[in-house]
């Protein structure tokens, strides 16, 4: 575990954050030209890591996108790409089982020309949202792919697109996905990773788990965040609130335990030209990133795999689901 936490650097994490999030990409729309370098940029460091496609040769998963750029601003084609790459377990058994990693690592591209309220810069560069959940689940699995032997399990690490638009990426994987539903045990998103200042307080040396009742995952989140001293915490009004909302839902609604973790819920700048990579805090965020690794690693080394709450009536649904997928 301490080899999955030293190779988690504030540096690594602020080299990806600072290309994504940059004015070349324009604020990575779905679909658009800028998305689309992200999106190599992505595959790229899936090549360097190790990571294998999970069928074919390609890391790509072209999504059906309705519409084009709704500003107008660029010429784009109508599909997306979800980018998926697989870290091979070395159990000869469970490595036909799958822990899903996973971010968006879209944002909402570029302000019309007639939007006047950010002056001059007109680029959401979402650097927060979701740029950081993007460079963490990167350099986790960078991480993991260090070690020898590998997790028992495969990771499956997928940067989805359109989370903006409707969590378009993840609903078409859920329903087309490229590794079996019934034989992936568990997810692990991640969203708003850099930024600290919460408008309450200062969130540092913490994290916030959705739906923190739902699962045992976050116990088990929480545990793995003692060992390096990052406190796991639930948020009473926002924790069951957005459990749907981000890249875990489309999965938890297919039956399998997932959880976003972010350090914030809210923050400023949030859907704002301001999300920049100078803002967040790296430090912060390579020693929350460890507390994730730590816990992605004991759970693609677990034998046993994660369990919804049956008895907590909200989580109910998810366990119904899940019995469906393995009656």
């Amino acid at each position: 575990m301490r080899i999955v936490a030293a190779h988690i650097t504030a540096n690594a994490l602020r080299g990806d954050v600072s290309f994504l999030a940059s004015d070349l990409l324009e604020g990575r729309d779905t679909p658009s030209r800028g998305l689309d370098i992200a999106a190599e940029y992505i595959a790229s460091s899936f090549r360097r890591m190790g990571l294998e496609p999970v069928s074919g040769d390609s890391f790509y998963q072209a999504v059906p996108v309705r519409g084009g750029d709704p500003a107008g601003l660029t010429s784009v084609n109508s599909t997306a790409n979800n980018v998926v790459g697989v870290l091979r377990g070395s159990d000869p058994v469970l490595k036909d089982t799958y822990v899903i990693l996973s971010s968006h690592y879209d944002h909402v591209g570029l302000a019309a020309p007639s939007d006047n309220r950010s002056g001059d810069d007109r680029i959401f560069n979402g650097a927060n949202d979701d740029a950081s959940g993007t460079a963490s689940v990167l350099e986790i699995a960078n991480a993991l792919a260090s070690l020898h032997p590998r997790p028992k399990r495969s990771v499956l690490v997928i940067l989805f697109c359109g989370e903006e638009k409707g969590l378009v990426g993840s609903r078409y994987y859920a329903s087309h996905p490229l590794a079996p539903l019934e034989q992936t045990i568990a997810q692990i998103n991640m969203e708003q990773m850099g930024r600290t200042d919460s408008p309450e307080a200062p969130h540092l040396n913490m994290m916030n788990v959705t739906g923190f009742d739902y699962s045992s995952i976050p116990a088990l989140l929480a545990d793995s965040g003692r060992r390096v001293q990052i406190a796991v915490v639930k948020d009473a009004q926002a924790s069951d609130a957005y459990f749907r909302r981000s890249d875990n839902g489309p999965l938890a609604e297919a039956g399998i335990p997932g959880h976003t973790v972010s350090v914030t819920y809210e923050f400023p700048d949030y859907h704002a030209v301001g999300d920049e990579w100078r803002k967040l805090d790296y430090d912060n965020m390579a020693h929350v990133d460890q507390a994730v690794g730590i816990a992605m690693l004991r759970l693609a080394s677990a034998v046993a795999p994660p369990k919804w709450n049956e008895s907590n009536p909200a989580a109910r649904r998810f366990a119904e689901a899940a019995k469906k997928l393995h009656p």
